[in-house]
């Protein structure tokens, strides 16, 4: 198991973080079947996704660009 140092304590990795990339997308991929048949996940339209693509570059900050905030 891979430790990550904070200070001197050397802290194991818990939950999510210490399964393996398998079993994390099994997980993953119950959650996701339940939302469908639960009827809670979204699914975009494709004019819907065209609209969200056109706000998404509407808003883009060309690299290098200072930005008030």
């Amino acid at each position: 198991m891979t430790e990550k140092y904070e200070g001197s304590v050397p802290r194991a990795k818990r939950g999510f973080a210490a399964m393996s990339p398998e079993r994390q997308r099994q997980i993953a991929s119950l959650g996701g079947r339940a939302a469908h048949q639960s009827g809670h996940a979204h699914e975009f339209t494709s004019a819907e996704a065209r609209i969200a693509g056109k706000k998404r570059h509407e808003r883009r900050v060309e690299p290098g660009t200072v930005v008030a905030l």
